[in-house]
């Protein structure tokens, strides 16, 4: 049987050359007439999918023997996109708003490249096909104009409000948010058409700005009917025979425990710690069984996949499994028979594992503990909880031992452990937000940490060398380009690394954060070097996971939640059940499933990922809705060229936007991550402590603008006319080129003593109408980026668009390579500017901030 996998290969060999199906037909020997009836549904799925593409003599190829590339899109709030290719070894693609065609986020397309841009060799391309659609629908609030009206888009990278005629209103009323769904999509310069097919309510009615990320994220609720009833008759309980007949391993005489925080109902995993005879460490942990009852290919399991992982919302949780599942039989509560898959491993003194055993077993816990109070026995906080968990107290003091020497040996191989700050919005039974906490990390936490890390990689590693088809958790290599960068920002702290571009282990990398540990640069060094890595990802091939330095790497330890984990404990307990084997017609089924698996509980991870981060940056703006006005201590978290964003104490971050400091002009130096004043050197980077007030919250955005405590007003210059890519107010006059060019390598001198002397300040990474995206030409070969332009995906400095960069350099000062002022004349003032103001273009940043202003 021609399988896809064969099908692909084949196309991609060299000598390949594309063939009719009739000649494909004859290569593969196909003769009978189901096979070959199966071959052409194959073809034509194929080509669908845009995996291959039929061209127009009929013939079958691969995109990429055809100079097309497929892969998702991933746009952006100013109209421009990127492709992120199928082959991760593929560079993106960046694309201009004009050549996406009616293509919108997250759908599947086939890209031409068309050419390499001149900014660090970006390539660039156009949409030749959209394979497959991602937005059916939209979430907004509804404008009646009444002959029509318009959807405005949630999601600002749907940067075209949606079109609805008056037959497509169905009741929606001005000002309600509402989800409509896409009958037509975009073509040319009109908007999509859409009907409205549910009112969610007014946009400031309790409940509705929840209910607008679920469906933004098109995030499912209720389970159909049919899951339900899969659901309802799994049992509530275990019998003998049942364990019997499944030959389990029986464990419920050992002393076996969940630790969870107060408020978890989905106890899917629980542990215990034993001292060997021989002075070794035997840990034990035991995952519920959820394979057993959501059996593959049931009503149940096609509705774990879809959702591929539990969303956690600041106000409820969008479950993987039904209640009765996760909350019940599936659950490892107290004093009930559960039945589990177990990992044994035993640890030698210098936590080498020296034998291990993953089978299928049955447990009973003894006592469902929450990492507060474990925490208070551990640490011998709280005499009254120790007391009461007494027959408990020498195994949790012996997990703590355990859980520390596995730690230590893990540090010592070199995983990369960052300590960032996590929050927990709490809300009221209206939703309302009354509180954030800080999340804790304490010891408790670190227990179950380092054990279900012991699993996984045990695991991950047993079946690897069995060379069965299974999901892996892997974590790639750092970008070259990026580890450069990172490397070269910490040598401006004095920070040397070890190892040259993609050679870096990341031991080095985690030498380097305890080196700065309690220091002043300890968060902007930390978050740079998160920023230089990537994300991790589900993968049915083993590359390890550099995070963590391990060589094998896998999700075992919570089916309830995640499906991959779901999926191998399939895996692991029908190669128990078959004696370490598979059939070779699974093995083969399998292999053919897994990449497509993990491929799309990445995605879904991704997708709960940014559900999470929008309740939650919902509820921080709400929650700081009454104190605007009020005055906080903040750390610089994050500096760009329209501003810097502030964290608070309590894990708020808000904006300062560049107009706002009103003491300087500031420039963004991208290279050292600063702010920098042209007239006093004053320099804003990550991890400087500021007293900001609260100036402003959106709710439309979420978003929150601050202000600095006692800024002074910029010294007012006698010459106006000068402007800021849109923001408010007018410049002066600067000084002239020749003498501003020594004042800032004076100032690089005692202002700035972790800029390379050398350099001066380079202070032309962005030009004045950055915050519009016009990208200066002054940028350092070693951070050259893509700049964008200043209409909805415009695309400025960087591309090959010389009539782009006649009119750039029209109103540009003359700058180094670095960045530094070198000529006379001033961009939009001085004499230089005078002279040439009767004949500026006007496609000029300057003439659109004119208009901006009509």
């Amino acid at each position: 049987m021609i399988t896809e996998q064969i099908l692909l290969d084949f196309m991609r060999e060299t000598a390949y050359k594309p063939m009719t199906y009739q000649e494909l037909e004859q290569h593969f020997q196909i003769e009978d007439a189901a096979e070959f009836k199966q071959f052409l549904k194959l073809l034509n799925e194929l080509e669908q999918e845009g995996k291959i593409i039929l061209t127009r003599t009929e013939r079958y190829g691969v995109p990429e023997r055809m100079d097309l590339l497929r892969g998702r899109l991933q746009a952006h709030a100013k109209g421009f996109a990127f492709l992120i290719p199928d082959d991760r070894d593929h560079p993106d693609v960046y694309i201009h708003a004009n050549d996406l065609k009616s293509a919108m986020n997250g759908d599947i397309v086939l890209v031409r490249v068309n050419e390499k841009g001149s900014a660090g060799g970006k390539m660039e391309g156009e949409v030749v096909r959209i394979v497959k659609r991602a937005v059916t629908q939209v979430v907004g609030v509804f404008q009646n104009h009444e002959a029509f009206g318009f959807v405005i888009p949630d999601d600002k990278r749907i940067n075209r409000d949606i079109f609805i005629p008056k037959t497509g209103f169905n009741g929606a009323v001005d000002g309600e948010k509402v989800v409509a769904k896409i009958v037509n999509y975009p073509e040319g310069r009109s908007s999509a058409e859409g009907e409205i097919i549910e009112i969610l309510g007014h946009k400031d009615d309790p409940g509705v700005d929840i209910l607008s990320i679920i469906r933004k994220h098109q995030l499912p609720e209720a389970f159909p009917d049919e899951v339900m009833e899969e659901a309802l008759a799994v049992p509530d309980s275990i019998t003998e025979e049942e364990i019997v007949a499944q030959g389990r391993r029986d464990l419920r005489n050992k002393t076996i425990v969940t630790i969870d925080g107060e408020d978890a109902k989905d106890l899917d995993d629980a542990v215990n710690v034993e001292r060997l005879p021989n002075g070794n460490y035997r840990l034990g942990v035991h995952i519920a069984d959820v394979g057993y009852y959501v059996r593959e290919k049931s009503k149940l399991d096609q509705e774990a996949y879809n959702r591929g992982t539990s969303v956690y919302l600041v106000d409820r949780v969008i479950p993987m499994l039904p209640h009765r599942l996760s909350n019940g039989i599936c659950s490892l509560n107290p004093q009930v028979d559960r039945l589990t898959l177990s990992c044994e491993m035993e640890f030698n003194e210098n936590m080498k594992l020296v034998s291990h055993d993953i089978f299928t077993s049955v447990i009973r816990t003894k006592e469902r503990m929450t990492y507060t109070n474990v925490r208070k026995i551990v640490q011998n906080e709280d005499p009254e909880v120790t007391e009461r968990y007494r027959h408990l107290v020498d195994d949790f003091m012996l997990m703590k031992e355990l859980a520390l020497k596995l730690r230590k040996r893990r540090m010592q191989r070199g995983a990369v452990d960052f300590d960032f700050q996590e929050s927990k919005v709490i809300v009221d039974e209206n939703g309302k937000p009354i509180d954030i906490v800080k999340r804790e990390r304490s010891i408790a936490e670190q227990i179950i940490e380092e054990f279900m890390l012991a699993a996984n990689e045990t695991v991950a590693e047993h079946f690897y060398w069995l060379k069965v088809p299974f999901l892996y958790r892997i974590h790639e290599d750092p970008d070259p380009e990026k580890l450069m960068n990172f490397m070269a920002f910490a040598a401006n702290f004095g920070y040397t690394i070890k190892g040259k571009g993609n050679s870096v282990h990341p031991r080095a990398l985690q030498t380097l954060l305890e080196d700065i540990q309690g220091t002043k640069e300890q968060t902007v060094i930390s978050t740079m070097m998160l920023r230089s890595m990537k994300q991790a990802k589900y993968d049915a091939q083993s590359l390890g996971h550099f995070g963590l330095a391990a060589e094998y790497y896998t999700h075992f330890t919570s089916p309830i939640r995640r499906y991959p984990d779901l999926v191998i404990h399939r895996i692991i307990r029908e190669v128990i059940e078959n004696g370490g084997f598979l059939s070779e017609d699974r093995h083969e089924y399998l292999a053919s499933r897994m990449p497509e698996i993990a491929q799309h509980t990445s995605e879904r991870e991704r997708v709960a990922v940014d559900a999470e981060r929008d309740t939650e940056q919902l509820k921080k703006a709400e929650f700081m809705l009454d104190k605007v006005g009020e005055e906080f201590d903040g750390i610089i978290s994050s500096v760009t060229s329209f501003g810097m964003f502030i964290e608070l104490d309590n894990t708020v971050e808000g904006l300062i936007r560049l107009s706002a400091l009103t003491d300087d002009y500031y420039h963004f130096h991208e290279q050292h991550m600063a702010l920098i004043g042209e007239r006093t050197s004053k320099i804003y980077r990550i991890g400087d402590e500021v007293k900001i007030r609260v100036a402003k919250v959106n709710m439309d955005d979420h978003t929150i603008d601050f202000e600095m405590v006692d800024m002074k007003q910029r010294r007012s210059f006698h010459e106006g006319g000068r402007s800021r890519g849109g923001s408010e107010g007018t410049f002066g006059e600067p000084k002239s080129g020749k003498g501003k060019g020594k004042g800032k390598n004076k100032a690089s001198k005692k202002g700035a003593p972790w800029l390379k002397e050398s350099s001066g300040v380079a202070m032309g990474n962005q030009s004045r109408g950055a915050q519009n995206g016009v990208s200066d030409e002054g940028t350092s070969s070693a951070s050259k980026t893509f700049s964008f332009g200043s209409g909805k995906g415009g695309y400025g400095g960087g591309s090959n668009n010389s009539s782009a960069k006649k009119s750039e350099n029209k109103g540009r000062k003359k700058t180094s390579s670095s960045g530094i002022f070198i000529g006379e004349g001033a961009a939009f003032g001085g004499a230089g500017a005078r002279k040439r103001k009767k004949g500026t273009s006007k496609n000029s940043t300057a003439a659109f901030v004119r208009k901006k202003k009509k």
